[in-house]
């Protein structure tokens, strides 16, 4: 068997954090989770996991980490075979998977230090140094007295990231870090995840939030049914995906009526606005027909494709936000 039978051999390019090869599990009674995955993660990068419900993306992290054994295929993690090399790999990794396991009696600041407390690699004499770093990055120094059974979902998940991030980690698995944070909070940890990669830190989120990956992102994957769709460069992907016309009228039915006449693609209406499929023809046309026809124009122009557009067009279906 050669290095590459192994799942062992190198990409070209920059060198990978996480990187399967036929990963696959099936579950008992038939059920496929996750077909012949192919994920290359590299290093330095903020990448964004994207897939609707029921796509194999739990299932997949928890394959990553080594909490569940794939029923063919191979997992390396930091450039080592998982779950075999787990206990040297594990270490180097924070995870904040499917929610924080907090001890609700106890303090925010007592959590993270039975947490550092069960690191057998933690220096005890630094560690209240460690806890108190760790709550000020994720902006909970205030609340860090209070027990945790009283915080709020947005604060249980910044003492999960918290936990994380108590030890310099080469990766940081998060599954859906915004969850429950109000829009100040979620700007906040964007910027923590910036920082993070900026400090070398290779971050690898799930998310349902699409505007959250377009943001923060600089790589991302798309699941569908257990299958990987594809994977890239976010700002390649979105460009594979076509923009939309926008037509800005107080005359948005009889503009919607000029443009299927164009033979422009999806028209739809949402108050002053009129969008549909980017038209083969000269957009001056477009407003000079509009114009003929007595529709008053405001605006016309062609939106860039979101990332959203793109999952639309990839993945024939709208993102489930339940994933």
């Amino acid at each position: 068997m050669d290095e590459r039978e192994r799942g062992g051999l190198p990409h070209a390019g920059p060198p990978s954090v996480i990187d399967t090869r036929g990963l696959t599990k099936r579950y008992r009674g038939g059920q496929l989770a996750v077909d012949g995955l192919d994920l290359t993660v590299p290093a330095g990068s903020v990448f964004g996991f994207l897939g609707p419900n029921g796509s194999g993306k739990t299932t997949t992290i928890r394959m990553l980490m080594g909490l569940i054994e794939p029923t063919a295929g191979t997992v390396r993690l930091l450039g080592r075979p998982m779950p075999r090399a787990a206990r040297t790999v594990l270490p180097q990794v924070g995870a904040l998977i499917e929610g924080p396991a907090l001890y609700g009696f106890l303090s925010g600041r007592d959590n993270l230090v039975r947490y550092d407390s069960a690191d057998p690699t933690a220096d005890p004499r630094t560690r209240h140094a460690r806890v108190a770093a760790a709550l000020d990055r994720v902006g909970l120094t205030a609340a860090a007295g209070k027990k945790a059974k009283a915080y709020s979902l947005g604060m249980k998940q910044r003492l999960g990231l918290a936990a994380a991030l108590l030890r310099p980690r080469r990766l940081l698995v998060l599954d859906e870090p915004t969850n429950g944070l109000d829009p100040q909070g979620m700007r906040e940890i964007r910027t923590l995840i910036r920082e993070l990669a900026a400090d070398g830190t290779t971050v690898f989120l799930s998310s349902h939030l699409l505007d959250e990956i377009e943001q923060v992102c600089t790589h991302a994957a798309v699941m569908a049914q257990g299958r990987l769709v594809v994977q890239g460069e976010v700002a390649e992907l979105a460009s594979g995906a076509r923009g939309r016309l926008v037509v800005t009228t107080p005359d948005p039915a009889e503009a919607a009526r000029v443009l299927k006449e164009l033979g422009v693609g999806d028209v739809t209406a949402d108050g002053d606005r009129v969008t549909g499929e980017p038209p083969g023809r000269d957009l001056a046309e477009v407003t000079a027909a509009l114009v003929t026809a007595g529709v008053r124009v405001r605006g016309l122009t062609v939106e860039r494709a979101s990332l959203e557009d793109a999952f639309v067009a990839l993945t024939g279906e709208g993102f489930d936000v339940a994933g």
